[in-house]
């Protein structure tokens, strides 16, 4: 797909502004009291169950497959377990409800805005032309049942979107030839990120994260001191773009001019969302909103 490099920004300028409205889905207070509910024991129990649960009751080892940066080990502790726990009908259930009160206490008065009906009209435009093909994960959310209400609407579409994105995110690291924890070295170098803690939240040991920089390191990737040389710059930054240009579909559909309305529709909700406490201090993967 040879799509200009403007549509490739645009792609991304997309899913930064929209992807917290999505993110309350499991690191949202809420989420955790419906998934307690459900028998889960603690967040990673309840993250990969109500991410899991559109693909129905899969074995840990396709969880660990597609999600794709996690450790076997950690997804192993929390599924099967949480079909174990509750049924994945179950957690699609809780998994809407706890949205939907979520949502609700987050935006207040912005729930019944004529905005929020608009944004949502247009994010459903641009997930029914979000590529699903070779997409387990966008292909699993963009069957399920779409909501009625527009504040549900534009999270569910945003879901869709989300996780085609990711999708083809993974499709990217693959034909770089990035294994998971390479995958996680190279973006903890090129973003600046804590390496430990992203290590930690992973589940990846010190030495197997070593190894993986050390196979970096052998292909001309990353340096002695764990930075990216020109070569791994270069890779990474395929890497997005790549992602970037496999997501842009569901934009070009919308042009460039309802990109925006919607970016300008959805900022104020995502400004309430984070105000609000949208994300909880402890969620098991130290998520923070992305800036815009």
């Amino acid at each position: 797909m040879n799509l200009p490099a403007s549509d490739s920004a645009l792609a991304r300028r997309m899913w930064r502004a929209l992807e917290p409205y999505h993110a309350v889905t499991y690191f949202a207070p809420e989420s955790r009291v419906a998934t307690d509910e459900l028998g889960c024991k603690g967040g990673w129990m309840s993250y990969f169950g109500l991410r899991a649960a559109p693909m129905g009751a899969v074995p840990g080892e396709v969880v660990t497959a597609l999600f794709y940066n996690f450790h076997p080990k950690r997804v192993a502790r929390a599924v099967p377990a949480a079909w174990q726990a509750a049924a994945p009908s179950a957690f699609l259930t809780a998994r809407m409800r706890s949205v939907d009160i979520a949502l609700r206490r987050l935006l207040g008065d912005l729930i019944a805005s004529g905005d929020i009906a608009e944004a949502a009209e247009l994010a459903r435009e641009a997930a029914a032309a979000a590529p699903t093909a070779g997409r387990p994960l966008g292909a699993a959310n963009a069957a399920l049942d779409w909501p009625t209400e527009p504040h549900l609407v534009l999270w569910h579409a945003q879901t869709v979107l989300r996780e085609s994105r990711g999708d083809g995110h993974v499709a990217a690291l693959v034909s770089a030839g990035l294994d998971p924890c390479e995958a996680l070295v190279a973006f903890a170098a090129d973003n600046g990120v804590e390496a430990e803690s992203l290590r930690e939240r992973r589940g990846w040991s010190p030495a197997e994260w070593s190894a993986a920089a050390e196979r970096l390191a052998r292909r001309g990737l990353l340096d002695r001191g764990d930075r990216l040389t020109e070569k791994g710059a270069e890779l990474r930054a395929w890497v997005e773009r790549r992602t970037d240009r496999g997501a842009s579909p569901s934009w070009t559909v919308l042009g460039d001019q309802r990109c925006e309305r919607l970016i300008e529709l959805v900022n104020p909700l995502v400004e309430a969302i984070v105000r609000g406490g949208g994300f909880m201090a402890d969620n098991p993967m130290g998520l923070r909103p992305l800036a815009g």
